[in-house]
Order: C-alpha cells, then structure tokens, then sequence
C-alpha cells in the first residue's frame, strides 16, 4: 500500500518540484496538491492523507493554522512543515501546532526525502537548530520565564483566521464570505480583536500579523525562475 501525501503551497513551480521529487520515490503517491490553506484541509478531509507537506506562508489560512486544523481533524496525519525561517517563534509555533516535521524550503531538495521516510517510520524530522533547542528543553514555559516580555492576549483560532484575512487586505463583507459569517459578526470579530490587542488601525493590526507570523512578507526574488529558492 502507497504512502499518501497531500502538498499544500501556493507557489506552483515550488509545488511542481515537489511533486516530481516525492512522487519519482518508490512506494509513495502525492494524492493531492492545495494551493491555498483552506482547499489543503478541504482535500485532507476528503483524500485522507498520510503525510501533508505544508507551506507556512499560505494567504488565507496560513499553514500553522492548518497544521493545527489537519491535526485535530486527524490525529493520524503526520505534518511536515515548509518555511523560510527556522527562527525562534516559527520554530515554537509550529512544535506547538502539532508538526512532526520542520524542513527549511532552501534545504527542501536535499531533506525533505529524509523527512518523509522519518515520518513514515513514525519517527521526526527537524533540522539541527530546532532538534538542539527541543533538547535544551525549549517548550518548557516555566524556564526563565520572569525574563520573558509580557505577551499580547491570545488569539482564538477564529479570531487568528479574521486577522489574517484582515491583514491580507480584505474587508469585513469579504471575511464574512470566506467564513460563511454574517457581515455583521465579521465586523464584530474585527473590532473584538482591535480592542483585545489595543490597536487602533488595521496598519497595527498588519505589523501584528507580520511579526507573529499569521501572514509572511513574500520577496520578489525568493524565488528564481527555475523555481528554486536562490539560497538551496
């Protein structure tokens, strides 16, 4: 029986490259390819996926959110995650999420075989900083937490998907279509929101989804015309 994998990244000659290297692998089958984060758990429903290789930066619903979603929706779907950064946050936010996987897209052509096998041998794939900072016991809140910045209230997974699409530029009436919401309770969302986090103007609320990683800045030259990612 083939090993199942769903792709899920919006640009498509980086979804092509990955398709052709995981599918050329013997024993595996790539069931699916999303090109955004809600048709990812939309196909994860209904292809029911061994292995999702998810995209962080997806507009939408960006691939935290759908780590967190795939995994509740199915515990037995294994993630591996794709992103640019393996900094601090990313790192956190996504062991949080429930990710068995963490691949960097400039190493993804010389990892992500490896980490594919890894989790189909129910074992983790992480590249060395993040396994050194899970070793020194990185998730452990309570270490020098006097030391840390107070946080920003935290979101609801409802409130986070609102302040993506807000932040992507959408509207409230545009919200509300994507989330099947009235347009008066996506316009009640917003200012719930604004008001949690003390901001006052959807800028604040922009800076906010850029440095928590809710929406990711895409560079013109992050990719080069072979669709390979110019730092691999």
């Amino acid at each position: 029986m083939k090993l199942r994998i769903l792709i899920a990244d919006d640009h498509e000659l980086v979804r092509r490259g990955l398709f052709t290297l995981l599918q050329s692998h013997e024993g595996w089958e790539v069931c699916g390819e999303a090109t955004d984060g809600r048709t990812a758990v939309a196909m994860a429903r209904e292809l029911k996926p061994d292995i999702a290789i998810v995209d962080i930066g997806m507009p939408g619903l960006n691939g935290l959110a759908v780590t967190r979603q795939l995994v509740q929706q199915d515990p037995f779907c294994k993630i591996v995650v794709l992103t640019i950064t393996d900094s601090d946050q990313v790192v956190r936010e996504a062991l949080e999420a429930g990710a068995r996987g963490f691949v960097l897209k400039s190493d993804a052509a010389r990892d992500l075989v490896t980490a594919v096998e890894a989790l189909q041998r129910n074992g983790t794939f992480f590249t060395p900083k993040v396994r050194e900072m899970v070793l020194a016991g990185f998730l452990d809140r309570g270490k020098n937490s006097g030391n840390m910045p107070p946080r920003l209230p935290r979101l609801t997974p409802r409130e986070r998907e609102v302040v993506q699409l807000l932040a992507e530029g959408k509207s409230a009436k545009e919200v509300a279509a994507v989330l099947n919401l009235s347009t008066k309770t996506a316009e009640t969302h917003r200012s719930n929101i604004m008001r949690k986090l003390g901001f006052h103007s959807i800028r604040d609320l922009v800076v906010y989804a850029v440095k928590n990683n809710i929406i990711q800045v895409q560079i013109a030259s992050d990719l080069s015309p072979s669709g390979e990612d110019p730092a691999a």
